[in-house]
């Protein structure tokens, strides 16, 4: 069976996980411990998720490769309809690189206590990758800058939310760039519960909508 290790508020994770879902795949979740990660790295021989153990035997690293696996694997359903695959994956980048940065550092507090609830030396570690990344103070930094980088999200989000006024996807059609999207929108329920901005109706449908795909024989 394939194994997918996981970290539960990545959205990349998220994202992989809706996919397998969408396709109809039997997989078993390992949700990786995030400070010791022997079993992740004896695996996939690195410290990063998502990772994937096809039936095979290989291994497969971040979420496009793994998507793109799965493709060639599992064509059907198809994640490109249209033979939009270009479009599908530049509207990917996009949300899983500029869209990813902005949702992220507005879940920076939603993470925070995430972490805060998991035990000192996890949120010890998670505070050192993330200054390690961006600087010293910056969690402290992203916690005072929690509304103006809410803004910002919402300023990129505001496009997506027009049109998707009269679809139910992105390009109309279910593909991969609504995958990516829906991993992302997951920053929003880190906390447990959904926290998309009440002025984002037709976001939190389409959320709700990928949500609720178990199967292909859903969307």
């Amino acid at each position: 069976m394939i194994r997918l290790y996981q970290f539960a508020t990545s959205p990349f994770c998220a994202k992989v996980r809706k996919i397998l879902d969408y396709k109809g795949i039997d997989y078993e979740a390992v949700e990786v411990d995030y400070v010791e990660r022997k079993e992740l790295v004896m695996a996939s021989g690195q410290m990063m998720v998502p990772a994937m153990t096809l039936d095979n035997g290989e291994t497969v690293v971040d979420s496009d490769r793994i998507a793109m696996a799965l493709e060639e694997h599992y064509p059907e359903p198809t994640l490109f309809p249209h033979a939009w695959l270009g479009v599908h994956l530049a509207l990917a980048r996009y949300f899983d690189t500029e869209l990813e940065d902005a949702l992220f550092r507005a879940a920076v507090p939603y993470e925070l206590a995430h972490y805060r609830r998991q035990g000192t030396d996890h949120e010890a570690l998670w505070r050192l990758i993330r200054e390690r990344k961006y600087g010293a103070g910056f969690v402290e930094q992203m916690v005072r800058e929690h509304s103006a980088n809410l803004s910002r999200a919402h300023g990129l989000l505001a496009p997506l939310e027009d049109s998707l006024g009269d679809r139910a996807f992105i390009l109309g059609r279910i593909g991969y760039a609504d995958f990516a999207l829906y991993g992302q929108l997951t920053y929003f329920a880190i906390s447990g519960a959904l926290t998309i901005p009440a002025n984002l109706p037709n976001l939190r449908a389409f959320f709700e909508r990928m949500n609720r795909i178990s199967s292909a024989i859903d969307s």
